[in-house]
């Protein structure tokens, strides 16, 4: 893989490009959602005729592993069991890091701060410690729907998966829509499949927080160009190690910070591109529903994919 590192300057630089780009008011508070109108929901939600709906959510894991090393916490709070008779109930418990390595979840705006400030120059002590006031997950609340467009660079390259530490540039991107005959645009909830999950069942799980697949930064200006609403991976969307020296997460500050774009982290793309596959189609109508969590910065996901036989014009 060749050096396509950027310095500071050129990383900042970018970052102005990007955020000019996608320059709303002072007030907005939705960022690139604001990219989704009703039109295109109902023109998404008119083109479903399969009728078949996948998830691309990875199942929830409680077993530390070198991906996971704080898993989430599944504690039965009740069990059914010796109860012959009368009425009883069986109850579980949940506790997870909603941002870890494993486990798919959405990225709220209020998720990065940046050079003291979140998206669209909201002070950072909006985040207290009881959560955010400004910028949380609540914005999403009502749920996130539209076309979604998965991009599959693994197959666009003819590779099983990328190995760690490669990165998704502009052209790949590029590569891909044309291999597939499908354009990304405006209010498109984008999905880049890196092959992360096939990779980790084929050769189990490895410390993915220092080496894993995702963007090259300057693919997000594509991303903004073309109006994107929210950008999903099966991996975090950045590669590790990160192409700006000094910055661990370039494109979480470019989508999130600059474009006001949500993140989905470690999804599952899998049985999604099998589909696709077999109906010669890589657009669906996507419904996101993250959790009610006032001032979160995040939640977890499970999006569900519902097939599009065509998309209506």
């Amino acid at each position: 893989m060749s050096d396509i590192g950027l310095s500071d300057a050129e990383f900042r630089a970018l970052y102005q490009r990007v955020k000019q780009a996608s320059a709303r008011g002072a007030a907005d508070r939705r960022g690139a959602l604001n990219h989704i109108t009703p039109g295109r929901v109902v023109a998404a939600a008119g083109g479903v005729a399969a009728g078949r709906a996948v998830s691309l959510a990875a199942p929830v894991e409680s077993e530390v592993t070198a991906d996971n090393p704080e898993p989430a916490v599944h504690e039965m709070a009740s069990s059914a069991a010796g109860r012959e008779s009368g009425l009883s109930f069986a109850m579980d418990r949940v506790a997870m890091n909603i941002h870890g390595n494993a486990d798919s979840h959405l990225d709220a705006l209020c998720h990065v701060v940046f050079d003291g400030t979140l998206y669209n120059g909201v002070g950072a002590d909006s985040v207290t410690a009881h959560g955010a006031t400004e910028l949380s997950v609540e914005a999403a609340g009502g749920g996130i729907v539209g076309r979604g467009v998965l991009l599959d660079i693994p197959r666009a390259r003819g590779a099983r998966w990328l190995e760690p530490g490669d990165h998704v540039t502009s052209d790949d991107l590029l590569a891909a829509e044309a291999a597939q005959r499908v354009r990304i645009g405006q209010g498109d909830l984008l999905f880049v499949r890196v092959g992360h999950r096939s990779r980790r069942r084929a050769l189990g799980p490895w410390d993915s927080a220092s080496e894993r697949a995702g963007l090259h930064p300057a693919a997000v200006e594509l991303l903004a160009e073309r109006r994107v609403a929210v950008l999903g991976s099966d991996g975090n969307n950045d590669t590790a190690p990160s192409a700006v020296a000094g910055i661990g997460f370039p494109v979480h500050v470019l989508a999130i910070h600059a474009m006001g774009l949500y993140l989905l982290d470690w999804l599952h793309l899998e049985e999604l591109r099998a589909v696709c596959e077999e109906l010669h189609r890589w657009t669906f109508l996507v419904v996101i529903a993250p959790l009610r969590l006032r001032g979160g910065t995040g939640s977890p996901v499970n999006p569900i994919a519902i097939f599009l036989v065509s998309w209506p014009s």
